[in-house]
């Protein structure tokens, strides 16, 4: 497999509700290859967007739940009130440790459009990803 695919696959894995974390390995790439410093972040942003969806698409499986609360199963409740609260758009914050992977899970069982969920959650985990690039590149020092 190719660098490009493994940051793909570390990426779509960290987004599920599975242990996963692909901005070292983003980093380490930028930091091997910086002329292809925005590849690597749009294949990171597209693989971790694509496993917020999965978990999307199981939030909204997740339906046959009689509530919210059982599907989180006693996790993040808090997070439930937050994201009917703000609706869509708290999938900008889709990219946060720990309760990121919640949110889309949340967002599916809600029902929230789905062109408008992967546009939002693509945004969030865009900046996400652009920020530790450049963090790397040393640019975002230089401010």
């Amino acid at each position: 497999m190719s660098a490009e695919g493994g940051l793909f696959v570390s990426a779509f894995v960290s987004a599920t509700l599975a242990p996963g974390g692909s901005e070292v390995l983003l980093g380490y790439l930028v930091q091997s290859t910086p002329a292809n410093w925005f590849s690597l972040v749009i294949i990171a942003t597209i693989g971790n967007t694509l496993g917020s969806l999965t978990s999307y698409l199981l939030g909204r499986l997740g339906r046959r739940a009689r509530s919210p609360e059982e599907l989180m199963e006693g996790k993040h409740q808090w997070l439930i009130p937050k994201v009917q609260r703000y609706g869509v758009w708290s999938l900008l914050l889709a990219w946060l440790p720990l309760i990121g992977d919640a949110i889309p899970l949340l967002a599916g069982w809600f029902r929230f459009g789905m062109l408008s969920s992967s546009l939002l959650i693509f945004i969030g985990k865009f900046f996400r990803y652009l920020v530790i690039a450049l963090t790397t590149l040393g640019i975002i020092s230089q401010f």
